[in-house]
């Protein structure tokens, strides 16, 4: 079958291969792939970024966000059926550990993912631990499936800690998953939602999305526009998504006393932050890490297959599965914010 693999310990180094057919071993599912998006996490594998070269061996077929049909299961799989189609959850998680058996299997000790510690989606096939494969709902388009991965993240960092219903919430850095942060934020009853990028294309998305204020933080600064346009408080919760220091340190300013911030990206390099600035304004501190299992799941199909949210937009460009390095290089030239891959057969 084809797959897109990372060929070797170099950057870029990704191509198309010739790969075996998957079978579902025990407790597996084998999938026919009918789409897969590309990430950030591919693009890091892509660029062989430090913090993955001690996690991938390759060849590795790469991809974990990624929709298809069940063609096979293997023994002991009862939740789902052949001919199903399901929309892979990237975290695989061992159910036996101290974290795992606490409810936070997202936090799993022993955590692995499709296309980092196993073969990924970005194939004809894929063979996955059926716990990952989770059921479609009918009507809901391949491309939207293929997204309720990130979106679970934007919903997670929505729902996490006091969540944002009825509050004023500042997304800073309008990627593909900030700018679904926003649409999930307005879905999930947030009064007010800011929204800061340097990119004007990206702040327009965001205007179309949900955002009542977007905020270019080459012109204006972010603390000081989301004081002005909450009577001088700040922001009830702060989303952080820019990755870079002046970022987490905006966010901190534009968070007034007592509210929260989520952090969803960091910074390359190590930041100091002003912990008397936190002490002295009681402000809370939240990582988040992919979706909590299964509520954020669940939560992200309810809002994208009922309507509440359309993230439709983000699809683009869609590839087939022979031009994937087109998909990651135009995420490089920042043409794109969500690539979608088509296998020839689906």
């Amino acid at each position: 079958m084809r797959a897109v693999a990372k060929l070797a310990k170099a950057e870029a180094s990704v191509g198309v291969i010739d790969a075996p057919e998957p079978e579902a071993g025990p407790g597996e599912a084998l999938i026919r792939v009918s789409a897969a998006g590309i990430c950030g996490t591919d693009m890091a594998i892509y660029d062989w970024a430090p913090r993955m070269q001690p996690r991938i061996a390759p060849p590795r077929i790469l991809g974990h966000e990624a929709t298809g049909i069940v063609e096979a299961l293997g023994a002991g799989v009862t939740h789902i059926k052949v001919g199903d189609r399901v929309s892979l959850e990237s975290h695989i998680f061992c159910g036996e550990c101290r974290f795992c058996r606490r409810g936070d299997a997202h936090l799993c000790q022993f955590l692995g993912y499709p296309g980092i510690s196993i073969d990924g989606g970005f194939a004809d096939r894929v063979a996955v631990p059926a716990q990952i494969a989770r059921p479609v709902p009918a009507g809901m388009d391949d491309h939207l499936a293929a997204m309720i991965e990130p979106f679970g993240i934007a919903v997670h960092s929505c729902m996490a800690q006091r969540g944002v219903s009825g509050r004023t919430v500042l997304v800073n850095g309008c990627g593909p998953i900030g700018l679904m942060t926003v649409a999930a934020a307005r879905a999930l009853g947030a009064r007010r939602v800011l929204a800061a990028d340097p990119n004007l294309k990206r702040l327009k998305l965001a205007e179309q999305i949900g955002a009542d204020l977007i905020i270019d933080p080459t012109k204006a600064d972010v603390a000081k526009a989301a004081r002005d346009a909450t009577g001088g408080f700040g922001v009830e919760v702060g989303i952080e998504y820019s990755g870079v220091a002046s970022g987490l340190d905006a966010v901190l300013a534009a968070t007034e006393r007592m509210g929260d911030i989520r952090l969803v990206a960091g910074p390359k390099d190590p930041h100091p932050l002003d912990i008397n600035a936190i002490l002295r304004t009681g402000i809370s501190l939240y990582g988040v890490h992919g979706r909590r299992l299964w509520q954020d799941w669940d939560m992200s199909v309810e809002l994208l297959s009922e309507g509440h949210v359309d993230i439709s937009m983000l699809a683009d460009p869609v590839l087939p599965l022979d031009r994937a390095v087109e998909g990651f290089e135009a995420i490089k030239a920042g043409a794109a914010l969500k690539p979608i891959l088509i296998p020839e057969q689906a």
